[in-house]
């Protein structure tokens, strides 16, 4: 039983981390559970979600205080995510654990992918810039 708790508090922390990253802790942390603590897929998403209101909330103060967020565009946003994770979380309850877990595994590969193009793209262009710079004497 204290394994288990230990297990879960570094899963917990793990999954903090890369979300304060900005790489999103469910990337990490829904993994984490269903691998290594055995927790089925839709328990695992919901922990997620519950974890994740208090991380984004935290993460709006922040970034409201550095006056990184424009008032006018909050309702815009926040409206149709709020109505698309409702409708997905709805959705997700009609498959079945495993095609859960395979469509998830396929969206992190679509997600890695992108970030590794994403990254190339902004090495080969800063690395571009670098040359048409003039020298400096």
């Amino acid at each position: 039983m204290l394994l288990q708790v230990i297990l879960f508090v570094i899963i917990g922390i793990a999954g903090g981390v890369m979300g304060g990253m900005g790489m999103g802790g469910g990337t990490l942390l829904i993994p984490l559970l269903t691998i290594f603590a055995g927790i089925e897929q839709h328990l695992a998403q919901a922990i997620n979600l519950c974890a994740f209101l208090p991380m984004s909330i935290a993460a709006l103060i922040v970034h409201i205080r550095n006056k990184l967020i424009e008032g006018k565009h909050i309702l815009i946003v926040a409206i149709p995510a709020a109505a698309a994770s409702v409708g997905a979380s709805l959705l997700s309850r009609l498959v079945e654990a495993k095609s859960l877990s395979l469509y998830f595994g396929i969206f992190l590969g679509a997600v890695g992918i992108y970030q590794f193009v994403t990254a190339v793209i902004g090495i080969v262009k800063s690395k571009r810039d670098e040359r048409s710079k003039p020298a400096k004497l």
